[in-house]
């Protein structure tokens, strides 16, 4: 068996975000064609659900395998307020949130440490996907280039100067349904 750098195995992610692949179609919309939910019952998401989230997100690929993020994890009712009130693009009112932070101290050197802007960004969408296979919703929002919103989260959870947030993912049990949307357009794809 093979490990990841955090004991977990390999196969494992591949079950649990590609399994549904082989029972069905694998352009299945529930895969590929994600819904924005931002609108939440107050029923909490578990820390099981939150903990498969969390490794589905480190699942993910990183530049040279060095996983140059840390993940936090918020359900406290005061401390999700005070994320709503950080950023431009935060005001959502869910359970349960993770905020994905690019760890510098960890990144590759010099004129590569910006890959973790790419590593974090991959664990998100895995987060985003491993939400709606686990049923619930999801809603990205970003952080990172805003240094305002930046600093307040940073203060907010306490981060060291080494680490930046990039995006509050927030989740919870749906409370609407919005029609998904295929942004597949045409006119953006360049066959050489």
């Amino acid at each position: 068996m093979i490990l990841n750098n955090y004991g977990y195995l390999f196969q494992k992610r591949q079950n649990f975000i590609c399994s549904r692949l082989s029972k069905r179609n694998p352009l299945a919309k529930r895969n590929f064609v994600l819904t924005d939910i931002r609108k939440y019952t107050e029923d909490a998401v578990s820390k099981e659900q939150l903990d498969e989230l969390l490794h589905a997100a480190m699942s993910g690929p990183s530049a040279c395998n060095r996983t140059p993020w840390d993940f936090y994890v918020v359900t406290d009712p005061e401390v999700l307020k005070k994320l709503r009130e950080a950023a431009k693009f935060s005001k959502i009112t869910a359970p349960a949130a993770i905020v994905v932070c690019g760890n510098l101290s960890k990144a590759l050197p010099m004129q590569y440490a910006s890959y973790w802007i790419q590593d974090c960004s991959a664990a998100t969408e895995n987060i985003l996907l491993a939400a709606t296979e686990l049923g619930l919703g999801s809603l990205w929002c970003g952080v990172h280039p805003q240094k305002h919103a930046e600093k307040r989260i940073a203060d907010i959870l306490g981060l060291t100067n080494k680490q930046i947030p990039l995006n509050i993912v927030y989740i919870g049990h749906p409370a609407e349904e919005p029609e998904p949307r295929d942004q597949y357009k045409e006119e953006n794809i360049h066959w050489i």
